[in-house]
């Protein structure tokens, strides 16, 4: 256990849309309770730029890339032991975003199909361990948008700002039917890691709660 009451071998995940500040919240909760870090690998993606330019010939080998660096990520989890603050859940690769470009008709059913079930048949090893607690990061649709420019990378920039209404939407969704692990559900308005670096203890403080209950009631 740490100061906080958070086990060593604890696996928190952030979740939310994109521009919305996982990253910097995993920095921040790593730092804070000395866990490990766990990025999505988006510089030497090679399909990230082309998928933006062109969803319907590259959404499906985009997901194949992430789920495949995501479970390396947690094959590498389980190897630690835990102790592990996660940018991005595998979960919302499949749920969120394969879904969304399958129902849009921008990948095919039988693609849509072939990357659910390799998902399936990766969450069924044992190099797959459950997060203890999910951070769901929510603000509204402007702030999003306004993260995206301020954030500055042009492939974002230059893409549809239906997409990203679409993609708040399905999240928004998603998180309302999720049940793989416990939800803490965050706004990015209750701290600021830049003025307020102490504001983030109250939220650390309610992951420690739930992530108490979580095994208590897992371990009976």
């Amino acid at each position: 256990m740490n100061k906080y009451g958070i086990p060593q071998d604890a696996i928190i995940t952030v979740a939310g849309t994109v521009g919305v500040g996982k990253s910097t919240l995993t920095r921040a909760l790593a730092e804070r309770l000395n866990f490990r870090t766990s990025f999505e690998n988006v510089d030497h993606n090679p399909y990230l730029d082309k998928f933006y330019h062109d969803f319907e010939r590259w959404s499906f080998h985009l997901q194949i890339y992430f789920l495949a660096e995501r479970f390396k990520e947690q094959k590498r989890m389980f190897e630690y032991g835990g102790g592990f603050v996660q940018d991005r859940s595998i979960y919302e690769d499949v749920d969120i975003f394969a879904k969304m470009h399958q129902l849009q008709g921008t990948m095919s059913e039988d693609d849509f199909k072939t990357y659910s079930e390799l998902f399936n048949a990766m969450v069924m090893t044992p190099y797959f361990p459950k997060p203890d607690v999910l951070i769901y990061l929510e603000c509204d649709y402007d702030e999003v948008i306004e993260r995206i420019n301020q954030r500055g990378r042009q492939m974002e920039m230059e893409t549809d700002p239906e997409y990203w209404r679409k993609l708040y939407t399905r999240y928004e969704e998603w998180i309302r039917d999720f049940n793989a692990c416990p939800v803490v559900r965050v706004n990015i308005n209750e701290y600021d890691l830049l003025e307020d670096p102490d504001s983030l203890e109250p939220v650390i403080e309610k992951i420690s709660r739930i992530i108490s209950a979580y095994r208590n009631v897992d371990q009976r």
